[in-house]
């Protein structure tokens, strides 16, 4: 896998952080106050909560649990309960590449030199479930991959697909910039019904 949608840039504003995952990752997936996207992985170092629990203080993602805060590069560079401490360089939070484009939140789980996905000037509608895995997705649409898949439809939709468990994906919807997001919206939730009823 190369890149994989997470998210849209409406749901995870500047200072917002939302858990995710992409087939057995998991994700904290946050927007520093300049409008920076990062995807770590969703543990703390220290005892192991979950840091979409967490909040963002600056340019910083704070555990909730004892309040490590953990820079941009995903290293541990304050301890509250130890203030005058510098702390080691070996406390740091797994990190992988995150990038925000055409209003959709982008994680590479390996380093790639694949660009990403084009979107064809598509903007972004909505994300939602899907009881469905992300491999049986793309093979009822005939699509050689689940990455993006277009469906020709009235509102000329692109579907950025997530795998998340064996059985579950996310769509992130996109389409035309002149379609009705309202009309798009209940298109999805037609397409929805009509996926789940797919016989596995």
């Amino acid at each position: 896998m190369d890149w994989i949608a997470v998210g849209l840039k409406e749901d995870v504003p500047p200072g917002f952080v939302i858990p995710s995952r992409i087939a057995d990752t998991e994700l904290a997936v946050w927007c520093s106050p300049s409008g920076t996207y990062h995807a770590w992985s969703d543990r703390c170092p220290h005892r192991g909560m979950r840091l979409s629990h967490g909040f963002v203080r600056g340019e910083t993602l704070a555990c909730i649990y004892h309040g490590w805060q953990y820079n941009e590069a995903g290293s541990c560079h304050y301890i509250p309960a130890h203030p005058k401490l510098t702390p080691p360089d070996t406390i740091c939070v797994p990190t992988y590449r995150c990038i925000e484009a055409g209003g959709v939140i982008w994680v590479s789980l390996t380093e790639t030199d694949t660009p990403l996905p084009a979107l064809g000037g598509r903007r972004t509608v909505r994300s939602l479930p899907v009881s469905m895995s992300a491999p049986d997705l793309a093979a009822h649409f005939g699509a050689a991959g689940f990455t993006t898949i277009a469906v020709v439809s009235d509102h000329d939709v692109l579907l950025a697909v997530q795998p998340c468990t064996d059985g579950e994906c996310m769509i992130h919807a996109l389409a035309a910039p002149d379609a009705d997001r309202s009309a798009v919206s209940h298109w999805l939730e037609d397409l929805r019904a009509t996926l789940e009823r797919v016989p596995a």
